[in-house]
């Protein structure tokens, strides 16, 4: 892979990291960030909140889960009693220590997701969706061509925050920082609009842009934006993994399972 401004890390290789990832899941990886020996930035552009409306009324077969953010508000209610699907090992695992006991869980994505409940549950189950107030085409798309009866519940509202946090816009001042992680395509978008509004779209170009997924890195790519790399896998593991090394007996190398961006524009 290559790697944007590989000359601009701190002494040692200790890159400035924009973990601008919701808490609590970004506070997760903060700690995994400073674990590998770089200076994380916890400063999310997005606030999670839970919407407030009430479940549906059932009954339903199982429950979808596409994010561990739906997992608080599933489990104050009488879904939790479902067998849940969850779309990969982080959501699975908040479900279980939430007290679901039903769960399976698929490789990370979606479709993949969807695959999974295929072969578990006959076409014609009732399923229910616990998902955010804003989300993609998948799973739903492929289940409901597949004869699925699909119910949404908009169970948690990610909301921007209303100015780019001040610590990042010092940082980007200061050229304190060399990378952003974004975990979602609308984060990423977020981040850009939040930036530019402060003046500081020039520095935040001149990051290097650590994307979960190709579209996450969309926003990234329709402004033109190439100093980014994409995750080949879309887990934890594959994205921070492309942070490279920083310390001789730190066992970590820079995945290969990284593409540069501009292979993907």
């Amino acid at each position: 892979m290559t790697r944007a401004r590989e000359g601009a890390a701190a002494p040692g290789g200790r890159l400035g990291v924009w973990v601008a990832r919701p808490v609590p899941a970004g506070a997760r990886t903060a700690e995994r960030v400073a674990a590998l020996g770089h200076r994380p930035l916890l400063a999310p552009v997005l606030d999670l909140a839970p919407s407030g409306a009430p479940p549906p009324d059932g009954p339903f077969d199982a429950l979808i889960l596409t994010s561990a953010s739906a997992v608080p508000a599933v489990a104050r209610s009488a879904l939790a009693a479902l067998p849940a699907f969850c779309v990969g090992a982080r959501t699975a695992a908040a479900a279980r220590a939430a007290g679901l006991d039903r769960v399976r869980e698929a490789g990370g994505d979606a479709r993949a997701l969807a695959a999974l409940i295929g072969d578990a549950l006959p076409r014609g189950a009732r399923l229910v969706h616990a998902a955010g107030q804003e989300r993609k085409d998948e799973p739903a798309a492929t289940l409901g061509a597949r004869g699925y009866r699909l119910t949404v519940w908009v169970a948690y509202a990610a909301r921007p925050v209303p100015d780019l946090p001040e610590p990042v816009a010092t940082a980007l001042a200061e050229g304190a920082l060399d990378a952003a992680l974004h975990y979602s395509r609308r984060s990423a978008a977020t981040a850009l609009g939040l930036a530019r509004a402060a003046g500081r779209e020039a520095a935040f170009r001149g990051l290097a842009h650590h994307c979960l997924s190709p579209d996450v890195a969309a926003p990234l790519v329709a402004a033109g934006i190439l100093s980014h790399v994409v995750a080949a896998r879309p887990d934890e593991d594959a994205l921070l993994a492309g942070l490279g090394p920083i310390l001789s007996d730190s066992g970590v190398e820079a995945s290969p399972g990284l593409r540069p961006g501009r292979e993907q524009c």
